[in-house]
């Protein structure tokens, strides 16, 4: 298998990148939703649960930047045959789904009300405690951190996170399986198969 994109496959570390993005989403998903259905607030598993969360979260970011900068350093392979109409809503999709993946661990640091204990080992100090938060937001929009955080979580928890990544995720997992199943293109093997 190929490090780098060819004009027709992915390479090994866009696969790695994609799939490892996909597994973090998954895990921050099953975190955050264990968090609310199976524990009590102010518990120490109520804790965990959501330092796991958001040290996923972190970790997406970091992951997403990486992706961002090998996609601008490395080609894409070419879209497989199809109408203007698909390839615009294939760009159309893949810029929704980077932006979700920009915006939601964004959204996600500035929002939260704690130190993030990165999978336990050391602190990220909550946006609030920064010189940027006293600078932007204390003196130069005037507002408590409650009231900055407020719409900020809104984004994050009640209009993206509750649905609007889903939608995307499911939007993106149909469409691969139309290319495989009904169009019988190479589009899903390019990220799944090592071109033989």
């Amino acid at each position: 298998m190929k490090i780098r994109n060819t004009s027709d496959n992915y390479g090994s570390i866009a696969k790695w990148l994609h799939w490892g993005t996909a597994i973090l989403f998954l895990g921050s998903y099953i975190s955050v939703y264990y968090r609310h259905w199976f524990t009590e607030d102010k518990t120490p598993e109520n804790w965990t649960a959501l330092q796991l969360h958001l040290s996923i979260g972190v970790t997406i970011a970091v992951v997403v930047a990486l992706r961002i900068i090998w996609r601008v350093y490395s080609r894409v392979p070419e879209f497989e045959p199809g109408t203007k109409l698909e390839h615009l809503a294939a760009h159309a999709g893949h810029y929704a789904l980077y932006a979700i993946m920009i915006i939601m661990p964004l959204t996600g640091y500035l929002g939260t009300g704690v130190n993030t204990e990165y999978f336990f080992m050391f602190d990220i100090m909550k946006f609030e405690s920064t010189q940027l938060f006293e600078t932007l937001v204390g003196d130069g929009m005037g507002l408590t951190s409650k009231e900055f955080e407020k719409p900020i979580d809104f984004i994050h928890k009640n209009i993206f996170g509750a649905w609007l990544v889903w939608i995307l995720i499911l939007g993106h997992v149909s469409a691969a399986l139309y290319h495989h199943f009904v169009k019988k293109d190479r589009t899903l093997e390019k990220m799944t198969i090592a071109k033989q």
